[in-house]
């Protein structure tokens, strides 16, 4: 390549940084422990936050799983990060679509984006 003078070009991955752990927002407890079952629908939710890029910018998709079927139960897409367009909006989807029996642990990550005071 030097001998004929041609270069690559090299493109910048650009990476849209979801979870900012470095705040000083209290954190909930992690009840979960890693342990991914549940015996019954509604008992245990998690939910995630993914970027998409789209031809007018970058959009967030929020989902929140019942471990029990390991179904989406709730979802939202928004055009920021705030907690209330993402997390917040998905929870309040999985509430109208599911019903709960009681002791559901929702956890999320444990980002600036969603504190305790959200839900």
């Amino acid at each position: 390549m030097q001998k004929h003078q041609i270069q690559s070009i090299v493109r910048i991955k650009h990476r849209v940084n979801t979870t900012d752990s470095n705040h000083s927002l209290t954190l909930a407890e992690n009840h979960l422990n890693r342990d991914f079952t549940a015996a019954r629908p509604g008992q245990k939710w998690v939910s995630d936050l993914t970027y998409i890029k789209t031809e007018e910018g970058w959009i967030y998709l929020t989902a929140v799983l019942d471990l029990a079927d390991r179904k989406v139960v709730g979802w939202a897409l928004s055009e920021t990060m705030e907690a209330e367009a993402t997390t917040v909006a998905a929870f309040r989807m999985a509430l109208s679509n599911k019903a709960l029996s009681g002791g559901l642990l929702f956890h999320s990550d444990r980002g600036a984006g969603v504190r305790l005071s959200c839900l």
